[in-house]
């Protein structure tokens, strides 16, 4: 967890509270600090001071009942809604143009809140991203770590959100599936029906899966596959360029082998992958990946 999400997790949990609440407590809700008591507490207080920089209104008292006193922690919505802002028409020109660049789904815009969007300034839309009630529910059981329930490829899935992300024109989830006890990551507009907030978070947050980073073949929640793959000999280094940390180390001589192992969570990228050597490329193992691609390729015929 970056110290970016750390103080937007930080601050979320501030707020979602009706009582102060300790070091501790906004630790466990937390995650992401380190485990050294004396590392913790240093990491806390430069966030309390980066949150007071921010102007944001963090107050502390003690908590009541406790013997000896104990700091207690918490933003009051009402303060940290502040006073109505009161912008510069060459301040509205600015906004309105980000606004107008990039389009959030949802209907109106903050902007308007802040004084309207000036009409002279023109841009042509150059981004989009869509917004929607599931993703608000999921973006707020991350922030309170509660986990939530929803249909995905036919299946009820129990999800414990870990981050939510945008790339490549899709927002992901990644969280820990309860019901498959491991790390998951869900295309958010495959999601069927409604996203419903369920308990609180047991699972620890772990390190999310960043979809940046993934390739086709990655960008799944299918039960891991370890595939076996060759390809004829002048095919190697372009194998090798896809594969990037995934393939398998060069022979003796320094050339790139033809035959590589990894892990595939979607079946239908992989299917791609592989059709971009055309006959040039076989798999190997396991026999189920193997019949899978003989049985797609047939049906293509």
């Amino acid at each position: 967890m970056d110290k970016l999400e750390r103080l937007l997790n930080l601050t979320a949990a501030l707020l979602d509270t009706d009582r102060f609440l300790s070091a501790e407590e906004l630790r466990r809700r937390i995650g992401g600090y380190p485990q050294a008591k004396a590392s913790f507490r240093r990491t806390f207080e430069r966030d309390k001071e980066d949150l007071r920089n921010m102007g944001i209104p963090l107050r502390v008292e003690s908590i009541a009942g406790s013997d000896p006193p104990i700091d207690g922690y918490r933003i009051l919505r009402s303060e940290y809604a502040g006073r109505d802002l009161r912008l510069e028409p060459d301040e509205l020109a600015a906004l309105h143009l980000a606004t107008s660049i990039v389009r959030l789904d949802g209907g109106e815009t903050g902007l308007h809140k802040l004084g309207g969007a000036s009409s002279s300034v023109e841009a042509a839309e150059v981004g989009h991203v869509p917004f929607n009630d599931n993703l608000a529910t999921l973006i707020a059981a991350a922030a309170e770590r509660r986990a939530v329930g929803f249909s995905y490829g036919g299946v009820a899935r129990q999800v414990e959100p870990w981050r939510l992300s945008f790339s490549r024109g899709h927002w992901y989830l990644a969280g820990w599936d309860r019901r498959r006890d491991d790390q998951r990551l869900y295309r958010t507009d495959r999601i069927s029906g409604a996203v419903e907030p369920l308990d609180g978070a047991v699972q620890p947050l772990g390190t999310p899966t960043d979809p940046t980073r993934l390739k086709g073949w990655e960008l799944g929640d299918e039960r891991p596959v370890t595939v076996r793959v060759a390809v004829d000999e002048d095919q190697a280094a372009y194998l090798h360029h896809l594969l990037g940390e995934d393939a398998e180390p060069h022979d003796e001589t320094g050339t790139p082998t033809g035959v590589v192992t990894f892990e595939v969570r979607n079946r239908e990228g992989f299917r791609s992958f592989i059709l971009t050597f055309l006959e040039h490329a076989e798999v190997l193992a396991p026999q189920q990946a193997r019949d899978d691609i003989v049985d797609w390729l047939e049906a293509l015929t």
